[in-house]
């Protein structure tokens, strides 16, 4: 099924969506430039077909921004620097922007100490992490992102989220195009939950459980558990118990809690309220520490062609390497458009609609 045949589904051409989704954030206030920004990252997610990070997340960051979680005139501050690192606290800015100025600031720190390390507390949703990562590899730097959220995960042998779905994202120069693996670790994400929620679909898998600590097939159950503090929510990557290597997941996102909340001072998972207490990490890194960095990037693409003339299993026509669907998937919807629910596309035009003529002077 090609994307504009999915079912409940229609197509919206790439300058439509960001005429559009600007329009609407400098109706939130934004300026030009901030909402382009903002706007960037969630367009990056919908070509890369990670429905659930892009523009389906506009009610969500409508809300916030309205209730005062987001502030939109908040600026974040550098609260300690070194010539490899810094510190910044957002001041609960929108976490798109905030993050774009860490990431900025850490291939700067790279291009002239060989390394940027960039730590931010108190910022918000940041939309998906390869985005960032992906700035670094396009510059010629391995970039690594990762962010905490809202506790989520279920722990192996817990029977309460203690975890968000921390997601990890890593971009390594190579010489076709980057190698770039983003994933949380968690089974799925929330925003996958509220994805089909939103359509009135049950859950296909065994993804998460509810406060009775069984497999729930129900998105609103989990979601409301979740929000309500009940007990149960998403399975870490792996899924539940140790047969099939859930502790896996669990460990992973430990690593993101450590590298996110605890090195920037932030607020753990656990202790969120979604309320600017988010924390996260941007790393770049110049290869030229290690060696030649183009004999490192060609290095790189053998791999990636070793991998792909291997045998493929029974059925199977390629060996692909993380970042190769998305990469495609956005070739092609540059020029055939945005496969986007009819849920979505009416309540982008509602808020069109509702904001117009509210731009910041």
């Amino acid at each position: 099924m090609t994307d504009g045949e999915r079912t409940g589904y229609g197509v919206i051409s790439v300058r439509d969506y960001r005429e559009k989704a600007e329009a609407v954030f400098r109706g939130l206030g934004f300026s030009p430039e901030e909402s382009r920004t903002i706007t960037d990252v969630l367009l990056a997610a919908d070509l890369f077909g990670v429905e659930s990070h892009g523009i389906s997340r506009i009610m969500k960051y409508v809300k916030l921004v309205r209730e005062g979680i987001v502030d939109r005139k908040a600026e974040a501050v550098i609260l300690k620097e070194t010539p490899v690192s810094a510190l910044l606290d957002a001041r609960s800015a929108m976490g798109q922007l905030v993050s774009e100025k860490a990431m900025g600031l850490a291939i700067e720190k790279a291009r002239t100490s060989g390394i940027g390390m960039v730590q931010v507390r108190r910022s918000n949703h940041f939309g998906i992490a390869g985005y960032y990562a992906l700035k670094a590899a396009e510059q010629g730097l391995i970039g690594v992102t990762m962010t905490n959220t809202q506790a989520i995960m279920v722990p192996t042998f817990s029977a309460e989220a203690l975890l968000g779905s921390n997601p990890i994202a890593v971009a390594f120069p190579a010489g076709e195009q980057p190698f770039l693996f983003d994933a949380a670790t968690t089974v799925v994400t929330r925003g996958k939950l509220e994805l089909y929620d939103k359509l009135g679909k049950e859950l296909p898998c065994d993804w998460a459980v509810s406060h009775t600590g069984k497999v729930s097939r129900s998105p609103g159950e989990v979601l409301r558990d979740i929000r309500e503090k009940r007990g149960g929510g998403i399975l870490p990557a792996g899924g539940a118990g140790e047969e099939m290597a859930g502790y896996k997941g669990y460990g992973f996102a430990m690593i993101c809690e450590l590298m996110t909340s605890v090195l920037s001072g932030g607020i753990p998972a656990m202790h969120k309220q979604d309320k600017g207490d988010t924390s996260h990490a941007f790393y770049a890194v110049d290869p030229e520490l290690f060696g030649d960095a183009g004999e490192i990037r060609e290095a790189a693409q053998r791999l990636i062609d070793e991998i792909h003339a291997a045998r493929p299993a029974e059925g199977e026509e390629r060996i692909l390497v993380a970042g190769e669907k998305e990469f495609r998937r956005r070739a092609e919807r540059m020029e055939s458009g945005i496969p986007l629910s009819l849920k979505v596309l009416n309540e982008l035009d509602a808020l069109l609609a509702e904001t117009a003529g509210k731009e910041r002077p």
